[in-house]
This record gives structure tokens, sequence and C-alpha cells, in this order.
């Protein structure tokens, strides 16, 4: 009878320590299933990511956080600052993790050699993000991200909500980013599952891949990841996206998902591999019944690759599709308007472009080849890169000035097209040859729809934030529109009127102070608002406005919530304090590198500058080098010296560069950047110092170019 009733027993106190609530404990490992104590866990992680402050390994495990919210590094203030993983899963199979949040990390979770791992219903908003240096009125070239290498985990540099790296099958859904840089990256996993999630307004990327195959990606929604755009200035994107797929992708499918003003919508690059040595690329990647409209740059991208395009939507993008080397792909049935380039492929062989609706783009599919290829590709000297063998067929052409415009191409079918009020159908020239316009037909090829139980419309509500114009990009990344914001909407304008929208939930606002501006159109009001004002002309240029919200519950661009009728202080600043530069460059070879021969530097007086000029700042970029009368220098350095005069107070002294820099403030180096290699990644560098500045100071910037893209911009702001 005791032999019978004793394993009973203890089966009864393993479940119920299976399912009594556990409290997080920093460091603590989780190996069985279990329910996490609901609370809000203040507990910053350990700076080095290979620690964490909560280890899942295991087989067979189901971990309830019961909506526990995790926040880390709380002692600093700004998100550019926040360190460490919160949780850490690896070596397991059959994990899922639910109704988890988790902010103020660099990596929200981080997952390794795990399979059939489940995400659901957890929200990694506000976790790491980068600092942005670009402004309305100028991009800061420090601000461009590079995604070319990630074999040794280079995408961790800057951070992820998730980041999964050999993880098959896993499953995403019911899940929420917003507020970070990169919501979603994934390494060498297969046959995953990402649905119903919501990864909108992040400053990088809402979902990447690398050496990832056969995922669906379905009902998403991936709005507003975006940076480098200022609506009628400039339009870059700055490597940001809302879906990356890089270096050898294959057989992964997108479908129906709304991804909308994204620096790219969708950007596909074959990688490393296929630049190298010709073979492989982003193969047989289904993008099907999308919403890709709204993009700085290109709606979609995809490069060196065969891919299926067909039922998106594409509206008021640069490029509706930029393909360049594309190759026996298939571009159907999707919607352009408003773009600038419909469709734009260089060098592209045996591609399809089959009934697709055009609308207004001013240039509906444009062609081309160019003289020669980069001698440093690989893929060039191993492949046949002729632009060759098009069809274009049963397409539908309405108000496009320039229907199709190409150039050095070959071997084209154009047949069933209809046209409609246009300038230019078919705009050749003598090196466009073998046209045939006969009639043919078209082969049927089937599309397989991925199935999801209970989808969720990604599409909803998208119609109130239509345009380019609602892509508003702070110093923090997209606004959201769940604040209230000061907007000027003519940045660039050289007049006295400054003008600006008040934007945000449904309120009321009063001005509490301004600074070098006059003649306010208006005081206090209800949102949404347009407003007016004069600037007062001075030695510099130092402007604020500062306004109270008093209305909706709001959320802060850091995560806080605020309650309903409480105030809320928000503000518009420009500062620019003009500096007297005079600026020299000389030309250097390997044998005069002042990185490696620093007495070089004391020869500079014993010859003339190559160039030589006069400026109020300091912001330049060359591509390629410089070029002095018709001279280019690959290798150049730069002396500037500078004057002006400062009201008392501190500032932040920003400098971005390539390759090599040194800044002196009252002849004191205050920055010391003379290595180029310490930075490791092709991307130029920015450093940020704080100077206290009273009256008239001296600056002196030496800089050095090795070959290559070169920048050196000079920033100073009061703190």
């Amino acid at each position: 009878m005791i032999k019978s009733i004793l394993p009973f027993w203890l089966l009864l106190i393993a479940s119920f320590c299976y399912t009594q609530e556990k409290l997080i404990i920093p460091g603590m490992k989780v190996e069985r299933s279990c329910t996490i104590k609901r609370g809000f866990y203040k507990l910053d992680a350990p700076a080095d990511t290979a620690k964490t402050v909560i280890l899942i390994e295991g087989n067979n495990i189901i971990i309830d956080f019961n909506n526990s919210e995790l926040t880390g590094s709380n002692n600093r203030k700004t998100p550019d600052e926040f360190f460490g993983v919160a949780i850490l899963v690896r070596n397991s199979r059959n994990v899922t993790i639910k109704n988890l949040k988790a902010k103020g990390y660099k990596i929200a979770l981080l997952a390794r050699n795990v399979e059939a791992l489940t995400l659901e219903n957890c929200d990694f908003s506000y976790n790491y993000r980068q600092h942005l240096n670009s402004t309305q009125e100028k991009e800061d070239i420090s601000d461009w991200m590079s995604y070319h290498h990630n074999e040794k985990d280079q995408w961790l540099r800057y951070g992820a909500a998730m980041y999964l790296r050999n993880c098959g099958n896993a499953v995403i859904k019911n899940c929420r980013v917003t507020g970070g840089q990169n919501a979603l990256m994934m390494m060498e996993c297969d046959s995953g599952k990402i649905f119903n999630n919501d990864f909108s307004f992040n400053s990088g990327i809402g979902i990447g891949m690398y050496r990832c195959n056969a995922n669906e990606v379905t009902y998403n929604k991936i709005n507003f990841n975006v940076r480098g755009y200022s609506h009628g200035v400039y339009n870059r994107g700055q490597d940001s996206a809302g879906i990356l797929v890089y270096e050898q992708s294959n057989h992964n499918v997108f479908y129906k998902n709304s991804v909308t003003h994204g620096g790219d919508g969708f950007f596909l690059w074959a990688g490393q591999t296929t630049m190298d040595t010709g073979e492989g690329g982003c193969n047989d990647n289904v993008l099907i019944d999308n919403d890709f409209s709204y993009a700085p740059t290109n709606g979609i991208e995809v490069t060196f690759s065969r891919n299926r395009i067909s039922g998106n939507r594409i509206f008021e993008c640069d490029h509706g599709i930029w393909g360049g080397y594309s190759y026996s792909s298939k571009i159907s049935d999707n919607q352009f308007r408003n773009n600038r380039i419909a469709i734009a492929i260089e060098h592209g062989q045996h591609n399809e472009i089959s009934y697709n609706l055009f609308s207004r783009d001013k240039e509906a599919i444009k062609l081309w080849a160019r003289k020669s290829q980069p001698a440093d590709w690989g893929y060039a000297k191993l492949r046949d890169t002729r632009s060759a063998d098009y069809v274009i067929a049963m397409n539908s052409f309405n108000s496009n000035p320039i229907v199709l415009n190409m150039t050095r191409t070959d071997s084209l079918r154009i047949f069933g097209n209809t046209y409609s009020d246009f300038e230019s159908m078919l705009k050749v020239d003598s090196t466009v040859t073998n046209i045939d316009t006969s009639d043919g037909t078209l082969p049927d090829t089937t599309i397989v729809y991925p199935v999801v139980k209970n989808p969720i419309s990604p599409f909803a509500g998208n119609g109130k934030l239509a345009g380019r114009k609602n892509i508003l990009v702070t110093e923090w990344g997209p606004y959201d529109f769940r604040h209230p914001i000061i907007w000027n909407t003519n940045p660039v304008d050289s007049s006295a009127i400054m003008k600006f929208d008040l934007i945000g939930p449904r309120g009321k606002w009063k001005v509490k102070s301004i600074k070098g501006v006059e003649n306010l159109s208006a005081f206090s009001g209800i949102f949404p608002a347009t407003i007016t004002a004069q600037k007062i002309i001075g030695e510099r240029t130092d402007i604020s406005i500062e306004l109270e919200y008093v209305g909706n519950i709001i959320t802060t661009p850091f995560g806080e919530k605020i309650k309903a009728g409480k105030p809320y202080v928000f503000s518009f600043r420009k500062f620019f304090q003009p500096i007297d530069w005079e600026v020299n460059w000389f030309a250097f070879d390997s044998l005069s590198n002042p990185v490696l021969h620093p007495e070089y530097l004391h020869q500079l007086d014993k010859k003339p500058p190559i160039s030589h000029e006069i400026v109020k700042r300091l912001d330049y970029a060359w591509w390629g080098g410089i070029v002095s009368n018709g001279v280019k220098y690959q290798q150049f350095f730069t002396i500037a010296e500078g004057r002006a005069n400062f009201p008392k107070g501190a500032y932040e002294l920003s400098i971005t560069w390539d390759d090599a820099v040194r800044v002196y403030v009252d002849d004191k180096m205050v920055i010391d950047e003379w290595l180029p290699s310490k930075y490791l990644f092709d991307e130029s560098p920015n450093k940020k110092i704080r100077v206290d500045l009273n009256g008239n100071h001296r600056f002196r910037v030496e800089h050095v170019e090795l070959g290559g893209f070169a920048t050196l911009g000079l920033k100073l702001k009061p703190v």
C-alpha cells in the first residue's frame, strides 16, 4: 500500500514545484517549464554580452513570463547607452517563451543553437538604438549602417530586440517591437514562421536575414523602419529597411506584409560570396501581396539574384523596384504609382515583366547596361552581365511620361501592353537591338500561398499615414505619432519665416517660452496646428521654442506613459555657430603618409596646397578622392583652422570623419583618432565630447584620407 501511494505524492510535489510562480533573480538559469511571478523587474544585465540576466537551456520547456516587465540599463538616460542581454537561450530544443516585456537592453533576447524556438506575445520595444547625427537640413554620413558581413556576429554592434543564430523551425508570432533600432535579426535560421507581429517605428531594420532559407514571413506590420530622410531635402535611407535579406538566403516567402515607409521596403543583396565567385545568390525568394510603398529609396531592391515578385503594391518610392543584375526573375501583377522610376534594372537578363499596372510614375521601366564593369568585381569577370532577353507583356501603362527607356540592351519581346497619356512610349538609341513586338504567350506559373491560422490583417489603418511626407526622422529615429511634436516644415528655406506643424494626439498646446524668434502666429491652440515664426537675425542661430501639451494619454519617445491631462513639455531647438574656417588640402603618397609618418605634418608649410577654401562650417563628403584643377587625388590631408566667439556654456563637439582625424581647441588636442585600423567596419565614425567655451576660441582640425570614400564634418551645439 505504501509503495503504491509514494509515487503519487512525489508526482504531486513535482507538479506543484513546476507550477509555482518564480521570481526573477539576476543570473538565474531556467532548465524546466515554469511561470514567472508577475512584476516589474529592474535588472541591469552584465556589460559582457556573453552573460545575461536569465539563461534558458534545456528541452521541451515552456516559460510563461506572465506579462512581467524587465528593465535594464537603469542608470542610463538614452538608448544609445543601453547594454547587455536580457534573455539568452542556447543549445536547446522546443523552447517556448511567452508574455514577456523587456526594454533597456542592447539585446532583449539572444538565441543560439535552438531548434523549434517559439516567441509568442512578447514586447521587446525600447531597447538599444543609435543617436542619429543627421538633421533636417543635412544628413550626417556617420548614420549609414553596414550589414555586409555577419559570420562573426557583426550585426550585434547595432543591437536587436531579438537576435537568432542557428535557430531552425522558429515560430515568432504576436510580438511587438517599436522604439528600437533592429527588431528581429536572423542568422542561419531555416524553416521558420514569422507572423502576426508588429515591428514598426524603428530606426534600422524590421526583419533581417543572413544565410536564412525557407522561412515564411506573413501578415506582419513592418512600417516606418527608416532613417536618413528629410522630406524634400534628402532621401538616402542610410541602409535602413523594413526587410533585409542578405548573403545566400533562398526560398523564403514574404506574403501579405505591410512594409511601408522603410528606408528600403525590401532590401535583398546576394552577398559577398556571390560578388567574389559569381556563384549562388539570394535566389527563389517569393514576394506576394505585400505593400512596399513610401520608401525614400527603393520599394523593393533585389540584386544579383533570381526571385519572384507578384501582386505587391509599390507607391511613391524613388524606385519602385531596383533590380540590378537580376536574372530569370518574374515581376508580375504588381501595382506601381507615383514612383520616380517604377522598375529600374541594370545588367539584367532573362527577366519577365508582365501584367503590372503602372500609373503616374515618371518613368515606368528603365533597362540599361554600363560600358564597363568594376575591375574588382569577381562577379563581372565570371558571369555574363549583358542587359538582354526581356519579356515585357500585358502591362497597363497610364500617365507615365516615359514608358520604356532602354540603352545597351539586346533581345526584347514587347507585346500585349496598353498605353495611355504618355510623352515617350519607347525611348531607345542605336545600342538597343532586336526588339520583337509580335504577339506571343506567357507561361502559366503557379504560386503556392502560405497558410496561416487566424491571420491578423497588417494593412488596417495604413491610409491615415500614406505618403512619404509622414516620415519625420528625429534624432532618435522615426516619429511614431504617439506624442506631441513641433516640426519645422521649411528647414532649408533661407527666408526669415519659419513654418511649423504641431502634430500629436488630440489635446491642447501653449507656448511656454521662445528664444531667437519673434512674431509667432499663435501662442496656444489644439492639435493639429500650423504656426509660423520670424527668425531674429544675429551673429549665430540660436532658436528655442518650448511648448506644453495637455490632452490624451501619450507615450514619449523613450516609451514612458504620460497620463491623460498631465502636462508634457516638448520643444524645438536649432543652433548654429558660424566659425571662420580656413581650409587647405595637401596631396601625399605612401612615402609621406601622415598617419605612418607624423613628421610629414611639419613639412606642409614648404609646399603649396592643392586646394584652399574659406567657409563658415566644416561639412564635406568626397567619393573617390578630391578634385583640384581637373586632377583627382585619392589620398589627401586636410588642415582646417578656425575662430569663433561663443556664449559661455557647455557644448557638445561632434566630429564625423574617414579615415583619421585630430581636433584641437585653443591648441589643446581634444580628439585623437589617428589610427584608422581601430575601426573595423566600412562606416564613417562619429565621436562626441563635451567642451566648455566662453568667448573667443581657436579650432584646428587635421584630417587624413587614405583612399576611397571620405568625409569630414564638425558640429557644435549647447549641451
